[in-house]
């Protein structure tokens, strides 16, 4: 599996994972829901399962991906400061995408 994340979604992750609530966790991409041919995804703080693979991204930060969601395979996170800050989550591969 591979992710990939833009420069201002790393910076956002950094400082996120320095806060005292992130301490021991990594960030977990997960699939929200399945809409015919498009995915929603979301991400959160946590600790892997059994039933995860810890990916690391092209900018050496450690994700936590479902191991047997084909979804997430190749998805690009994004954090955009314009027009409003958000999360985007992108699997171009699958034409799939979610705002957070």
């Amino acid at each position: 599996m591979k992710v990939k994340i833009s420069r201002n979604a790393a910076k956002e992750v950094k400082k996120m994972m320095e806060k005292e609530e992130a301490q021991g966790k990594l960030f977990r991409v997960y699939v929200t829901s399945v809409h015919g041919d498009h995915a929603h995804y979301d991400l959160m703080l946590d600790t892997p399962t059994e039933n995860d693979i810890v990916v690391t991204s092209d900018k050496d930060i450690d994700i936590i991906l479902d191991k047997n969601d084909e979804n997430l395979n190749s998805i690009w996170i994004q954090f955009f400061h314009v027009p409003q800050e958000e999360w985007s989550i992108t699997n171009p591969t699958k034409g799939t995408h979610h705002h957070h």
